[in-house]
């Protein structure tokens, strides 16, 4: 390992404290696909998606782990893409960084979009565009602040989100056990419309590859803990908790869905959190839900531009981007990095608004199985980095070596192969392989003009 590897990437600071990136993680699983996508999992599965979401909760716990093992080796590396680079090579490391700036940059436009239609709703004096450009407006002079102003902005945000799961899961809590239910215990529910599985188990299994892209966004935590203090603690401390969220804000929140109300009266689109409200009778549940859905929504925004920001920062502090991407501000943040990530968000809003059934529908497809291709990624530069240096310098350990990686693999495998033969999500699947076939001509190109380069100053 090289200095350079080691060191903390060209004078990124130190300014995140371990509640800052314990919430960033916690904020990149709770999101809209939570509060929101999970009605068409439990319109489709039954009350058996809570099977879909332990499976879905395991590959990703495993990919944690992996990914917590290489960053234990070198807390500094900056983002979790160049993990990757550490373990399968430079090709690799572009290949990933790329791909991982497109997806967030995306999501970053899509959240923009779906925070102003709700706000829309409100203000209906006001266009979607104008209402997207100025989140996106505000986001962006937030990460321009400082990693810090970032930080403490999403922490809130996340605390926000946490405090009204919590509070969900004590309200439909004490409804599904009798305690405020007029009629007594309503666990009925989870076996009394067609059973516990009313499509069958193989509906359980393939609800994996739909549920799993909900809970991507756990990763960010590792490039935050870039600019912690003493990131291989806080990657430890992360490692030990991710399961526990997992279990908590998916598992029992959605099971506790299922219990208070009859999975077969969970409209798809529409929030379960505030069906499940109107059938406890609480009072504006939609109201409440639309808002807390707001905060998601603005607190994926802002992690999508943080996170845009530094894998760019990082790629061009390698070489891989251009070098006039990499300079620092005073408060040490990549400016250009991020206004470029702010910049192809606006571009993504200005297509929804001027094509929204072509170029901004591609952009989207082109984005779906893009974490999956990641995370392939990450299982093989575990396997790597593990078979060079064996466990030395890594405080934490893969579990099942070298299965765990393999089965975790294949699962992903998995995943790809039930897009392909699914209608609704074969274009994904294609429009993401266009994506990566461009990212890895890209890498030829770009590793050809920095050898090119290095020959030059040599011969120099």
């Amino acid at each position: 390992m090289t200095a350079h590897h080691a060191d903390r990437p060209s004078g990124l600071a130190a300014s995140l404290k371990s509640r800052h990136v314990s919430m960033i993680a916690i904020g990149g699983i709770i999101g809209a696909g939570l509060f929101v996508g999970s009605s068409t999992s439990i319109s489709q599965i039954g009350p058996a998606v809570l099977v879909s979401y332990a499976m879905a909760g395991t590959v990703i716990l495993l990919v944690m782990r992996m990914l917590s093992e290489m960053a234990s080796r070198h807390p500094g590396a900056g983002s979790f893409t160049e993990l990757v680079r550490l373990g399968l090579g430079d090709r690799a490391g572009f290949v990933c960084g790329w791909l991982y700036w497109y997806f967030w940059v995306v999501v970053v436009a899509i959240e923009a979009i779906a925070g102003a239609v709700i706000i829309h709703g409100w203000i209906p004096a006001m266009p979607v565009w104008l209402i997207g450009s100025v989140l996106l407006a505000g986001l962006t002079g937030v990460n321009l602040l400082s990693a810090k102003s970032y930080g403490e902005f999403e922490f809130w945000l996340s605390l926000t989100k946490v405090g009204a799961i919590i509070g969900f899961i004590l309200v439909a809590g004490a409804w599904a056990f009798g305690l405020t239910s007029p009629n007594g215990p309503t666990f009925g529910n989870l076996v009394a419309h067609g059973g516990f599985a009313p499509k069958g188990w193989g509906a359980a299994i393939a609800g994996v590859t739909s549920v799993i892209f909900a809970l991507c966004g756990a990763e960010i935590a590792t490039v935050a803990a870039a600019e912690a203090h003493e990131p291989a603690k806080v990657i430890a401390k992360l490692t030990a908790s991710i399961a526990t969220r997992i279990l908590l804000f998916y598992v029992l929140s959605i099971g506790l869905i299922v219990s208070v109300m009859p999975w077969n009266a969970v409209k798809a689109g529409v929030s379960p959190f505030a069906q499940a409200l109107d059938a406890m009778h609480i009072p504006h549940a939609a109201d409440l839900m639309n808002l807390l859905v707001l905060v998601a929504v603005t607190s994926c925004l802002n992690s999508g531009m943080y996170v845009s920001s530094r894998v760019l920062y990082v790629l061009a502090d390698k070489g891989d981007a251009p070098r006039a991407l990499a300079p620092l501000s005073r408060s040490a943040v990549p400016v250009r990095s991020t206004l470029i990530a702010s910049a192809f968000a606006y571009a993504a809003l200005a297509a929804s608004v001027l094509s929204p059934e072509l170029v901004f529908s591609y952009l989207v497809n082109a984005s779906g199985a893009l974490m999956i291709f990641i995370y392939m990624f990450v299982c093989l530069s575990q396997l790597a980095m593990r078979r060079r240096a064996g466990t030395q310098g890594a405080t934490i350990l893969m579990w099942w070596h070298p299965y765990g990686a393999w089965v975790t693999f294949a699962a992903m495998g998995a995943v790809l192969a039930a897009m392909a033969f699914r209608p609704g999500s074969r274009v994904e699947l294609v429009s993401s392989l266009v994506v990566l076939g461009i990212a890895l001509a890209g890498s030829f190109a770009g590793r050809d003009r920095s050898n090119h380069a290095m020959a030059a100053r040599t011969s120099g």
